[in-house]
């Protein structure tokens, strides 16, 4: 599953960027948006599935709903970008040259600490909820809060992105930053409302985060690379996505409760947003549209 994962969202998501130059930041957040959405419907329809037909049966349903990406990616066209350079090197000597690329390591560094607190509150989330006294169906409303917050923020943030009044990268340092603040502010959520609040100020900006990340990339690398760059920043990234929960929960087992555990997450955050600070072109005035 997680290969397949890979496979598909990698180049998809590299095709959107390819496709959409001048307003790549927006057509990301749009095309990702999606991913808000499914979120929120499959929280209430994998329960009934799996009562309705036991897990094996569940899965099968989800994988014959996961068959209609054929269909998707047999839509998305080898078409020549307008006013892309040439294309780079490609196959390993395209990976060496991105592995010696001072920019690009900075970059995924950056994300490797985002991830490791960026997905604490969808894992934790619940647990939180429960601790501060709600029940499962409070506890569930502050997560389907959070994810529709989170694909507004996602479309939101490609918008402001779109103009050209300032630098991608400043939008992504500010919107990672703001995460970064609202994950160090989710302790004092001690009752429902408080959570809530939180959680939708928490998903809105962490939605926001995630087009421009990936919209980051072509001007860290150029469009010509992307493909290549976000394959291989995804890989990078996945450790501290794959630590950070961890990492998390054995702060709650040692403190016996999330206080420490939301504070080293949003610690991680803002010092990946820091490392944005060192990227070319970070201070420049303006940019233009492409």
């Amino acid at each position: 599953a997680g290969l397949g994962w890979a496979l598909v969202f990698t180049p998809s998501l590299g095709t959107v960027g390819r496709y959409f130059p001048a307003r790549r930041a927006l057509a990301t957040g749009l095309a990702m948006s999606g991913a808000s959405v499914s979120g929120l419907a499959l929280g209430p329809l994998v329960p009934l599935l799996l009562d309705t037909y036991g897990w094996r049966g569940a899965l099968l349903l989800m994988a014959a709903v996961s068959f209609n990406l054929l269909v998707a990616g047999a839509l998305l066209r080898p078409l020549d970008a307008p006013n892309e350079s040439p294309a780079p090197a490609r196959g390993q000597r395209g990976l060496w040259r991105l592995l010696r690329h001072g920019p690009f390591l900075r970059y995924a560094l950056a994300f490797v600490l985002v991830d490791a607190g960026y997905y604490v509150p969808y894992v934790h989330g619940p647990a939180r909820a429960r601790e501060v006294g709600c029940d499962e169906r409070r506890a569930g409303l502050v997560m389907a809060a959070t994810a529709v917050a989170d694909g507004s923020g996602r479309v939101v943030a490609g918008w402001l992105a779109a103009r050209p009044a300032a630098p991608l990268l400043r939008h992504l340092f500010g919107w990672s930053a703001l995460t970064g603040l609202a994950l160090l502010l989710l302790p004092l959520g001690t009752s429902f409302g408080g959570l809530l609040a939180l959680a939708l100020a928490y998903g809105f900006c962490a939605g926001a985060v995630v087009p421009l990340q990936f919209t980051g990339v072509a001007e860290v690398v150029g469009a010509g690379r992307l493909l290549h760059a976000i394959g291989l920043m995804q890989m990078l990234e996945s450790f501290g996505s794959l630590l950070g929960a961890p990492f998390a929960g054995w702060l709650r087992d040692l403190t016996g409760d999330f206080t420490a555990s939301f504070l080293a997450a949003g610690a991680f955050l803002l010092a990946g947003s820091l490392l944005i600070l060192t990227l070319p072109g970070f201070f420049r005035a303006s940019r233009g549209d492409g």
